[in-house]
């Protein structure tokens, strides 16, 4: 490694802190959800309903976070936004842990006790939903164009690292202990642990420089041509620096979101709701449920949640190794071949009433699947595929609705199994052949091209369309 590759990639590993801490926020309740029912749902005598609105609000704030982090990242710049990111994990954290902060009474749940525990989530939710769109935008703008795929896709396996932490994390407080303490007690431990890594990441990006393409939009030319120059090299970084002007006006703001045609906006959408309804946060909010359901004792349950999380681990590496060889269409379309394989096989298995080590291979099948394309290619893709003038808010769009469809696969995952398993996993496997017909027919392969490139591409699109319609 070259010290320009060793510098682009400490850079990266710093933002894709904000991956892990993305992963760790969003997988933290999969060994809380269990106990919080105990302490809010059961004591207070609600019902399911209470319950899936409970386990996914941080994920209201995650729309919010997502719908803003377009407005932030284009009046506070990519690294300031990142720093507030950090600060809301760590008031999610402490707040969520110990949510009868100066209210309240401690053990004695409340209707308005079980809000205040929400709002602590819905402030990390828009951590998340700021750092899952500005991570790849912040990545996407730094690395070289040769390996921009490769650093995107580490900021996923850093999504997949968290969430892999956090399942040892919530393991280690609740084994050997007694359901009654994690019950009361165990969940603040595992909400609170999220508290560590959020002050880690405020503390190293103020280490790290603002992008070279937000330093332009801000005319200050000098600073963003040093950091290219670092990353890149003087020749090369000067005619970057030049692509890098030419494709943003004076007041980048001021563009039209359609400016390139409505095509790029309706891909980008459909890259997140397909990546959310394909029901991937199913398996990872719920793993250690769904194992139970299989039989499992809790501490075996979350221990197979571990393997899981290992198997995740392994795949997205996989993606990381690939992306930039094989391209992105190739891998998120065998991504959705493999998902409907698991996803059919775990519906067929409920249907047949055969929950067993059979439905716990078609899970690691589906999850593997996911992990290795659309888990960090879906990431790579919205990062690319918007021109410079109008990414700051088209990802914003995009991360706001992927947020908006994962709130409402959650949500509903606990309703539609009372319904039926069968047909939940079902629907679950359909969406994921529908992916692959959607990326076969209107996704443009990104592999080897500059951001400014992908400009290129939409507006021939645009032309392209107005001539058809023409003739």
């Amino acid at each position: 490694m070259n010290k320009n590759s060793l510098y682009v990639f400490s850079i990266t590993l710093v933002a894709a802190l904000g991956g892990l801490l993305f992963g760790y926020d969003t997988a933290v309740i999969s060994g809380a959800e269990g106990s919080l029912k105990v302490y809010f749902i059961d004591s207070l005598g609600l019902g399911s309903l209470a319950h899936g609105v409970t386990v996914s609000s941080a994920l209201i704030g995650c729309i919010i976070g997502g719908l803003v982090s377009g407005y932030f990242a284009t009046k506070l710049g990519r690294k300031k936004s990142l720093i507030l990111a950090a600060i809301l994990f760590i008031v999610s954290a402490l707040g969520s842990s110990y949510p009868e902060f100066l209210f309240f009474t401690k053990g004695e749940p409340t209707i308005a006790l079980l809000l205040a525990f929400n709002f602590y989530r819905v402030i990390g939710g828009i951590g998340v939903g700021l750092a899952s769109a500005i991570c790849p935008i912040y990545i996407g703008e730094i690395a070289p164009a040769a390996i921009r795929g490769r650093l995107v896709s580490f900021n996923q396996f850093m999504i997949i690292f968290g969430m892999l932490v956090v399942y040892f994390v919530n393991w280690g407080i609740a084994s050997g202990e007694t359901m009654a303490w994690t019950n009361d007690v165990g969940w603040r431990y595992m909400f609170a642990s999220e508290a560590i890594p959020a002050v880690l990441f405020a503390v190293l990006l103020c280490l790290v420089p603002e992008t070279p393409r937000y330093l332009v939009i801000q005319k200050q030319d000098q600073k963003a041509l040093a950091i290219l120059t670092k990353i890149n090299g003087s020749p090369e970084a000067k005619a970057i620096l030049m692509d890098i002007k030419q494709t943003i006006t004076m007041n980048a703001s001021s563009q039209k979101l359609f400016a390139y045609g409505k095509l790029v906006i309706i891909v980008g959408i459909l890259l997140s709701v397909f990546q959310q309804f394909v029901g991937i946060n199913v398996a990872l909010y719920y793993a250690p449920r769904i194992f139970e359901s299989m039989g499992a004792a809790k501490d075996s349950s979350m221990l197979q949640t571990i393997i899981m999380g290992l198997v995740n681990v392994v795949f997205t590496i996989i993606a990381i190794l690939t992306v930039d060889r094989w391209g992105r269409k190739p891998l998120l379309i065998v991504g959705s071949i493999g998902m409907s394989i698991g996803m059919f096989g775990v519906s067929s298995m409920a249907f047949s009433n055969m929950i067993g080590i059979g439905t716990l291979i078609f899970i690691i099948i589906y999850t593997a699947s996911f992990m290795m394309s659309w888990g960090p290619i879906c990431w790579v893709l919205i990062s690319e595929i918007f021109p410079n003038k109008i990414r700051g808010r088209a990802v914003a769009i995009a991360v706001a609705v992927q947020w908006a469809a994962n709130y409402f696969i959650s949500s509903t995952y606990p309703t539609m199994m009372e319904y039926s398993g069968g047909l939940t996993y079902g629907f679950y496997g359909l969406m994921s052949v529908l992916s692959a017909l959607f990326v076969w027919k209107l996704v443009p392969e990104t592999k080897g091209k500059t951001l400014e490139q992908m400009e290129n591409t939409w507006r021939k699109r645009k032309e392209d369309q107005k001539d058809s319609q023409i003739i």
